[in-house]
């Protein structure tokens, strides 16, 4: 699997490229700029990439934004976005196409290798690989003045284990509850949220977090 880097600080680019190869991941390009992530999208054809939310020359949001130009080019490109921090907007301009491989997570989560590994993994076969960080505050936002504020506590732990884009046996296994008190508890969400019921686990997901990014 060939992935492209897009990393401005020389130590973090280079301990992700370290780490992937590590992981028997094939490093397509490593950049640190926005105008040489644009070229690498065109001329690599990556299968999945990690893009820095701040690049150079701009230092505000260049990387999503070209990460975000090459998803309108090639629809459903692999797309996993690092963030120093939570901002609520980068998570809602990913999730805006309703199409299904990209991730957002804190930079804090790259020191963790199976975490990452697994994220990198998640978003280059089309899932989802949103930070819990990210989830809380979208939830936290919304829960005073949605139908998100009805959900029970533990329809609530199913909710942010989906949104992270964790299957329902995964969700089972964390919670150590079958999978089918997981089904039970996701349809209970999805009535209360007024979503329909699907089998798709990115659907439901991207479908969940829209909803509540509304407004």
């Amino acid at each position: 699997m060939r992935v492209l880097i897009a990393e401005d600080l020389f130590l973090l680019r280079d301990g992700l490229v370290r780490m992937l190869e590590a992981y028997d991941f094939e490093i397509a390009a490593a950049v640190d700029s926005g105008p040489a992530l644009t070229r690498a999208f065109e001329e690599q054809k990556p299968d999945v990439a990690v893009v820095d939310v701040r690049l150079p020359p701009s230092f505000t949001d260049e990387g999503l934004q070209c990460a975000l130009a090459a998803r309108r080019a090639r629809p459903g490109l692999p797309v996993l976005v690092l963030s120093q921090h939570v901002e609520q907007l980068y998570a809602r301009e990913l999730l805006a196409d309703g199409s299904g491989g990209i991730g957002y997570l804190l930079k804090d989560r790259v020191f963790d290798a199976e975490q990452f590994i697994d994220a990198v993994r998640r978003v280059a076969g089309g899932g989802t690989a949103m930070d819990p960080q990210v989830i809380s505050q979208l939830l936290d936002r919304r829960s005073q003045d949605r139908p998100i504020g009805r959900l029970t506590p533990r329809e609530r732990e199913v909710m942010e284990l989906m949104a992270q884009g964790r299957s329902n046996a995964a969700i089972a296994a964390q919670l150590v509850v079958t999978e089918r008190a997981v089904a039970k508890h996701t349809s209970n969400i999805f009535g209360k949220l007024g979503l329909p019921p699907s089998d798709d686990d990115n659907r439901r997901v991207l479908a969940v977090l829209a909803y509540l990014d509304q407004g």
